[in-house]
């Protein structure tokens, strides 16, 4: 906690002090003293800081003198903040063109030397005061008798097992046979009288006792998949969100997601369902029973005999509030089954006498469990990295097992978790406090924040930030990993996101209890915020619409991130006072809002590293002012559809690490950008024209961002008229991209356009994984293609040209997608396989060429609207040689769209393990190879599924 804020900020106190010496700087005086001494104090401090965050949790002395010490180490952050941007800002106005043109004035320099020293000696009179305060702390530390202790080092991660919400590992769950079949019998027992209602069963016991997982040993259970025809599952979590809920019965119901936001028109869908057989559903995590009853009467009025709705819940009030007809307390797990579950998870991989040699310990610490399955699973799964038996013994050992924080019993195995973690990233994990419980957060998202806080240290924080998400997934404190794919415009993300179980939460809220709030505003009344918020360091606060903004919160001056989700236009009137307020902020998150314009007053927040404004689909103007936020490192525009251009000065965000624009309808990119060396995502960049060209980037500036990481659109390439122009961009070394787009089209009709030349000047780098090339019009393809080794999946559309390089060399190829106008035939060039034109020339290249195979990886070939198409080459098998095996001997789909001239498809992509076959608009194709003709008996009979139409 404390002590790696602590280290940031000495990191930070080194870095100024050797920026102002190698700046020639002699003005340091009483800083540069100031600094030192204080630096002293916080060496002297960071040792104990271990042993006092342990003992804060029984010992108040320790807890108060902890907040102390954190109260000051902001304070100072705060104020290396203010004076690194306030000199940057100096630096800015000297090299101004203003000041250029006022130098023969001898009294501009003046004002700068003179501000340069008040200032200074205006930080140094902070310095000294926080040092004083400093002192008094360490005065009080030596009353408190803190033993020093070191950071341990990292752990050797293991992959971490992942569960989907409704399914179940059953060899990971013992002892609950008896409390299933109870459950069985009542879902299952026939009913007598056809006109019975709908009967609610409900499972009640404390968090993490295994309610959820007994919900799904039952959901899963084969007889229940027989009995109920129709399962639906829906984690209720904190809130009973009735819409979210009716949603997600309708979308299991019809297999799609209903487009409705009214709960009557929902109800009333699910009220009219034509059942036909009973169905089960399972409403997991209930903790409030508000807005059940019209949900249950729509279901009632439908719902067939024997149907059941299965609740589970820590509070015995639910289950009655929701008439259940029959409640299962669920009781902690007997010895003997908690030490069986605890030893599954601990011993797995160990040998039989390692198990036996740490069997009698693992008893003693399976016993600490409680009878809470998570518990045993939480504290297994960190003896499965202890290899000794010291370190068992240790474990074994802590006191932390006296401690009775909650009544739940489970906490104390989560502190042995959360200590076993490096200080690092247990900071990390604690700032998760501030997302609601089953709230599912995006990983690079979280990483993002992490970054704004000053979490992550080092030049690649990104994979330090996923270095520490590995860890907590390792000591099970996140889960429900999910890796997806969306789509949008150009970009396919990769998303992966993670919940975090509600046990953990109230774990990890008890920690916190001091710095994190959420606060949600439902109805007019105006909420009043205590003096605890006015310490908070981090809000998320949830507004109805049509509220105004609660102005408490301007109270809380040392807030660090602030999180507002609301549909209220209310909102934009407050901001001005918002952003003058809460000027401590890092992280600003206003996604998802209804702001037409950001005001000037951003430029306030001096210290904010992270601004979040996607969603905003109502956003039209971003001020100059925002470019005065000199530490900003991400800023999310993503679906602002109405944001047309960037600020004019964005190359003064030197510290820019994320620019997020897609989905956005940004059209104009300013001239300065390759000053923003530190980029990591720039969604897109565009080539303008019609602007004043001292005011637009041009495909040059691209030249500096060796940074850039993910996927990068470059669009309009159709407007640039020098291929020198992309000759200097210098693609070929922005080796960290995994994808590229290039799209030639052009604003209006122009000068000629050398289409060749420039697109041989576009290189791409050579790890490339995704490469789309749309709107092109040039002769040939560049030779370049062919080198891009690592090269997964390629796209070639909206284009006209005849000349292909040959692609079959691309080793790693999985897709091809090709749209090409002006094709007329694809030959033995495009497999990358030369043609052998004599016997002479067969026997000089036939060891060479014995080895060679076009396309080894290629899955998936769609060719579409390609309306010139009439020829495909086959080959002519040599002695001893196989099509199938050389040419696309993994090619699975096929899909040929629109080629109207085609009149055959080659041998050797018949003969390849095809699994579908696609063939539409190709009447020449179509009537080659339609079923019952002698060409589709010979030819593609073996093909599981074909599709001629």
């Amino acid at each position: 906690m404390a002590d790696a804020l602590v280290s940031a900020i000495l990191q930070q106190l080194t870095e100024i002090i050797h920026r102002e010496v190698e700046q020639g700087v002699k003005l340091l005086g009483n800083v540069e003293r100031e600094v030192e001494q204080l630096t002293s104090l916080f060496e002297a401090i960071q040792a104990v800081l271990e042993d006092a965050e342990r003992r804060q949790l029984n010992e108040v002395t320790v807890k108060n003198w902890l907040a102390k010490l954190k109260g000051v180490a902001y304070d100072m952050d705060d104020i290396l903040d203010e004076w690194s941007t306030a000199i940057w800002q100096m630096e800015s106005t000297e090299k101004s063109p203003a000041a250029r043109r006022n130098k023969v004035s001898s009294f501009l320099p003046s004002c700068f030397h003179f501000n340069r020293v008040m200032f200074r000696y205006d930080i140094a009179l902070k310095i000294k005061e926080v040092r004083s305060r400093m002192d008094a702390i360490a005065q009080e530390a030596a009353f408190c008798n803190f033993r020093h202790s070191k950071e341990h080092g990292h752990k050797h991660i293991i992959e971490p097992e992942r569960l989907s919400t409704s399914f179940v590992d059953v060899s990971r769950v013992c002892g609950r046979e008896q409390d299933k079949q109870i459950i069985l019998r009542k879902l299952l027992h026939k009913v007598n009288q056809e006109n019975e209602g709908l009967q609610v069963i409900s499972v009640v016991g404390m968090g993490g006792v295994g309610k959820t997982t007994l919900a799904q040993l039952v959901y899963n259970d084969d007889e229940v998949k027989r009995q109920f025809k129709k399962r639906i599952w829906v984690c209720v979590s904190e809130f009973f969100d009735q819409i979210r809920i009716a949603k997600a019965i309708l979308e299991t119901l019809t297999g799609v997601s209903p487009n409705l936001n009214e709960l009557q028109s929902l109800l009333h869908d699910i009220s009219k369902f034509n059942w036909e057989m009973k169905f089960l559903l399972v409403l997991d995590d209930v903790w409030t029973q508000d807005g059940w009853e019209p949900l249950k009467l729509s279901l009632e009025c439908g719902a067939p005999a024997g149907s059941r709705i299965l609740v589970t819940s820590c509070k015995e009030t639910v289950a009655k509030k929701m008439e259940s007809t029959y409640t299962h307390h669920l009781r902690e797990l007997a010895f003997d089954e908690c030490w069986l579950l605890f030893s599954k998870v601990a011993f797995y991989g160990r040998g039989k006498d390692e198990c036996e040699n740490l069997t009698e310990m693992g008893k003693k610490l399976a016993n600490k469990c409680k009878g809470l399955p998570f518990a045993a699973k939480t504290l297994g799964d960190l003896m499965q990295l202890k290899r000794t038996r010291d370190e068992w013994r240790n474990v074994l050992a802590s006191e932390l097992w006296e401690l009775e924080e909650v009544e739940r019993g489970l906490f104390p195995s989560l502190l042995l978790c959360y200590y076993d973690l490096p200080a690092a990233v247990r900071r990390c994990f604690l700032y998760c406090s501030i997302f609601p419980k089953d709230f599912e957060m995006e990983k690079d998202e979280l990483i993002k924040l992490w970054m704004a806080h000053g979490y992550l240290g080092g030049t690649e924080m990104e994979l330090v930030g996923k270095g520490y998400f590995e860890n907590l997934v390792v000591h099970s404190f996140f889960q429900d990993i999910k890796e997806t794919e969306e789509m949008i415009d150009f970009e396919m993300r990769s998303v992966t996101t993670f919940k975090i179980h509600d046990i953990v939460h109230d774990f990890v809220q008890s920690l916190t209890k001091n710095e994190c709030f959420r606060l949600v505003v439902l109805g007019p009344e105006k909420p009043r915020i205590g003096s605890s918020y006015e310490k908070a360091l981090h809000l998320n606060l949830i507004l109805a619409e049509g509220l105004p903004f609660p102005m408490s919160i301007y109270k809380a001056k040392n807030l660090r991130s602030l999180s507002v989700k609301t549909r209220s236009t209310l909102i934009c009137a407050e901001l001005p006072d918002l952003f003058l307020h809460l000027t401590c902020l890092r992280s600003l998150d206003l996604s998802e809002s209804s702001i037409a314009e950001i005001p000037s007053e951003v430029g306030k927040l001096i210290h904010l590293r992270y601004l979040n404004l996607s969603q905003n689909v109502v956003l039209r103007v971003l001020p100059e002012k925002l470019c005065n936020l000199f530490n900003l490192q991400c800023l999310n525009l993503t679906a602002c559809r109405s944001l047309t251009k960037l600020p004019q000065g964005m190359g003064k965000l030197t510290n820019l690490r994320h620019l997020q624009m897609i989905g956005s309808c940004v059209s104009f990119m300013p001239i300065g950008l390759e000053r923003l060396t530190s980029l990591r995502t720039l969604s897109y960049f565009i080539i303008s024209i019609g602007e004043d060209e001292t005011k637009t980037a041009n495909l040059g500036e691209l030249k500096n961002l060796n940074q850039l990481q993910g996927n990068l659109l470059i669009k309009n390439l159709g407007n640039v008229v020098d291929a020198g122009e992309a000759l200097n961009a210098d693609l070929k070394n922005k080796k960290n991209l995994g994808g590229l787009f290039l799209d030639f089209s052009r604003e209006e009709i122009g000068p000629p356009l050398n289409y060749d030349d420039l697109i041989k000047a576009l290189q791409a780098p050579s790890d490339l994984e995704y490469l789309r090339i749309g709107a092109y019009k040039g002769m040939s393809l560049p030779n370049w293609m062919v080198s891009l080794s690592k090269l997964k999946e390629l796209e070639i559309v909206d284009c006209s040209c005849e000349f292909l390089p040959s692609l079959g060399r691309l080793s790693s190829l999985a897709k091809l997608t090709m749209e090409i106008r002006g094709m007329r035939r694809f030959d033995d060039g495009f497999l990358g396989i030369p043609k052998i034109t004599s016997n002479r020339e067969l026997k000089k290249d036939e060891g060479e060429m014995s080895s060679i195979t076009a396309f080894p990886k290629l899955k998936e070939f769609t060719i579409c609207y390609m309306k010139e198409l009439k020829k495909w080459d086959g080959r002519e098998r040599r002695i001893g040689e196989n099509d199938a095996s050389i040419i696309m001997p993994q090619l699975e789909y096929l899909c040929i769209l629109d080629c109207p001239l085609l009149k055959a498809l080659p041998d050797y992509i018949l003969t390849a393990p095809l699994k579908d076959l696609i063939i539409s608009k190709c009447p020449i194709l179509e009537k080659c190879y339609q079923k019952g003709t002698d060409q589709y008996s010979r030819k593609i009979s073996h093909i599981p599924n074909i599709n001629i139409y």
